[in-house]
């Protein structure tokens, strides 16, 4: 009883900084929204675009952080994670949004500053020991929404067909085929080629979206990357299929 009313005032304290961070950072967003739409002529919908992106992935934080972050505070790594995660959504309000130079550019400013915090999280989540599983899903769950919005935009903004959206896609699909077979359903060990090609991706959509690069350029980019994702999925794949049966949950 004693510990289970630990646990529970433990997880009381840790939804209340979440909640507090998650406020904070939505007013922020708001905020930043606003101006942005005021300033590039965006739609009237898009701040409520990017604050229903916002909300819908701060509930399944607050629905997934009980049950798998160990710590009574949420930490400065998930903090940034969560601002990364702001980032996204600024740029997924961008989608239905009319297309220019300067909406390009500051897709393109914006994806970069996610994309520098992501190096960020998982270094401060070591140096403070708050490393855990909670944070791991978080950051990985976010380059995922990251990329599916990056490829969404360069399909929306002419610079490559619509087999790009294979690049967002390709996480999704190894969790439906994960869903399917059990043998894929074993942890995949982090590698140094895993994490360089995720990086790749990342930064291959970035610059197919700068003005600068034109659609033949811009969609040969994100063909070399996408033609990496696949090759890398497909290693993983064939190292899961090939452990002992024994081994699959």
């Amino acid at each position: 009883m004693l510990t289970t009313a630990i646990a529970q005032s433990e997880h009381r304290e840790l939804l209340r900084g979440a909640l507090i961070g998650i406020l904070a950072v939505a007013l922020s967003i708001v905020s930043v929204a606003a101006l942005g739409a005021g300033l590039l002529h965006l739609s009237t919908t898009y701040v409520a675009k990017v604050l229903l992106v916002f909300a819908s992935g701060a509930a399944l934080v607050l629905l997934a952080l009980p049950g798998s972050h160990r710590s009574a505070r949420l930490g400065a790594a998930n903090l940034v994670t969560l601002v990364r995660g702001a980032l996204v959504a600024l740029l997924a309000g961008l989608l239905g949004e009319h297309g220019s130079p300067a909406i390009s550019t500051t897709a393109v400013i914006v994806a970069s500053a996610a994309l520098v915090l992501d190096g960020v999280d998982g270094r401060l989540a070591r140096r403070s020991g708050m490393a855990s599983e909670f944070g791991a899903r978080f950051d990985m769950e976010t380059d995922a929404v990251f990329v599916a919005v990056l490829a969404l935009l360069v399909w929306q903004f002419g610079k490559a067909g619509a087999w790009v959206l294979l690049s967002g896609l390709m996480r999704y699909l190894f969790a439906a085929g994960a869903a399917l077979v059990p043998r894929l359903q074993r942890p995949v060990p982090s590698t140094f080629r895993g994490k360089c090609i995720a990086v790749l991706q990342m930064i291959a959509l970035i610059v197919a979206l700068a003005p600068v690069c034109n659609p033949p350029v811009a969609a040969s980019i994100a063909a070399v990357a996408l033609l990496a994702l696949v090759v890398s999925f497909s290693l993983d794949v064939v190292w899961l299929l090939r452990q002992p049966v024994d081994d699959v949950p």
